[in-house]
């Protein structure tokens, strides 16, 4: 359960869970949560992970949330109530720069609202499992907070894709880094080869014994190390790193297949894709 003050970033709390693949409910009436509750926990074949955004804009209903948290808590069912909270002068910078009314100003000033607000929610703010203070956070960093809190370690952690493709079949328009392996002598040109695909042990062998590909796959590695390890920072979960040769049959899919192995070696999430394997 997420609530907090408005503007402290409850609709980024929750996309963040969404995007792990909780159900999300935004601004829901306190009395119907239970009912949600049920529902979600008789669907047959899904994920039981619930979240319910609430706050004071349901109005007369809001009054009774302390009363559902307490039944939600007397039940089996682990419930933990999120509060977001932020200090006036970011609240109030944040209001401006989206030249949106705080939702509780009335015919007063957004500061009015904020600690009108502020007074409502102190007693959720009492009975809260985690209270996040997002003053000092932007959305990245308040959606890496939530990951990391409510996300298993799958969840948490980058998924590469090594997409092997071929130039004359165009750039993949999805990749993150694209590189050029057409350096490397072509399979193509052995007889025993030609037929065979960079899948196949014969030809990895002979693109990979190559000491111009061997240097190009460690110096790749040392290269993107520290961009994997920024992207996880910046909160970036998903990366396509494409390499290309002629065709996309041989060199491409045989260093494809390395980089993957390695990095897979280095701990990291790791899919392989041969684009273009096939086509010709």
């Amino acid at each position: 359960m997420i609530t907090g003050l408005a503007g402290s970033g409850r609709e980024t709390a929750a996309h963040a869970l969404e995007d792990m693949g909780w159900y999300v409910v935004y601004n829901i009436v306190p009395q119907l949560i239970p009912r949600l509750v049920e529902l979600q926990a008789s669907a047959e074949g899904r994920d039981y992970r619930v979240a319910v955004v609430v706050d004071p804009r349901s109005g007369p209903f809001f009054a009774e949330l302390s009363d559902v948290v307490a039944e939600l808590r007397r039940s089996q069912h682990r419930l933990r109530l999120v509060f977001l909270t932020a200090d006036e002068a970011t609240l109030v910078r944040r209001f401006d720069s989206v030249r949106r009314p705080h939702p509780l100003q009335g015919e007063e000033g957004v500061l009015e609202g904020i600690r009108r607000e502020r007074e409502m929610l102190a007693a959720y703010r009492r009975m809260a499992d985690l209270i996040i203070d997002t003053s000092p956070l932007n959305v990245h960093q308040l959606t890496m907070k939530m990951r990391s809190t409510f996300g298993t370690s799958a969840e948490t952690r980058l998924t590469v894709t090594m997409l092997s493709f071929g130039f004359k079949y165009g750039i993949p328009l999805e990749a993150d880094h694209v590189s050029d392996v057409r350096f490397i002598p072509n399979p193509y040109w052995v007889p025993e080869l030609r037929a065979l695909r960079g899948t196949d042990q014969q030809v990895s062998d002979f693109v990979l014994r190559d000491a111009n590909a061997g240097e190009f796959v460690e110096k790749y590695l040392e290269m993107i190390t520290p961009a994997l390890r920024g992207y996880v920072s910046e909160n970036k979960h998903f990366t396509t790193l494409a390499i290309g040769c002629t065709g996309g049959k041989h060199r491409s899919v045989a260093v494809a297949e390395r980089i993957g192995e390695e990095l897979r070696r280095a701990g990291h999430a790791v899919r392989i894709r041969h684009r273009d394997l096939g086509r010709e």
